[in-house]
């Protein structure tokens, strides 16, 4: 499974935990857990995702925070996390995701503020902040 470049896991609400395995994937460009409703939390082992281009965790209305892991994804170019409703802030290492170019946060209502390492992204171009209702 190392040459496994897409992982597609969305709308998998009955999964109740990704697979420990999924650092692993060492040829991973693109996962998707769209509408993965029961998803409380990321494993660690993310990080370990070198060449992860594309992370979809829209609707993941479960997801409350986002391991530190995270920063460590270097290739990391497009982040969508909209809908993902217990979200309440962005931890500072998202600053780390040199490569990142897009960042979804539409309709996470309960995100209060972006940390000031947002300003770090020099390759991002695309920032959704659409219905971010408590964004201050």
């Amino acid at each position: 499974m190392n040459a496994l470049q897409e992982f597609n896991l969305s709308k998998c609400s009955n999964l109740q935990e990704l697979p420990t395995s999924i650092g692993r994937l060492s040829a991973l460009q693109n996962l998707n857990l769209n509408n993965y409703s029961s998803l409380q939390e990321l494993l660690t082992s993310i990080g370990q995702l070198n060449v992860l281009q594309e992370f979809n965790l829209s609707k993941c209305s479960s997801l409350h925070e986002l391991p530190t892991s995270i920063g460590q994804l270097n290739a990391l170019q497009n982040i969508d996390l909209s809908s993902c409703l217990k979200l309440q802030e962005l931890p500072t290492f998202i600053g780390q995701l040199n490569a990142l170019q897009k960042l979804n946060l539409l309709k996470c209502y309960n995100l209060h503020e972006l940390p000031t390492s947002i300003g770090q992204l020099n390759a991002l171009q695309n920032v959704d902040l659409l219905i971010c209702s408590k964004l201050q």
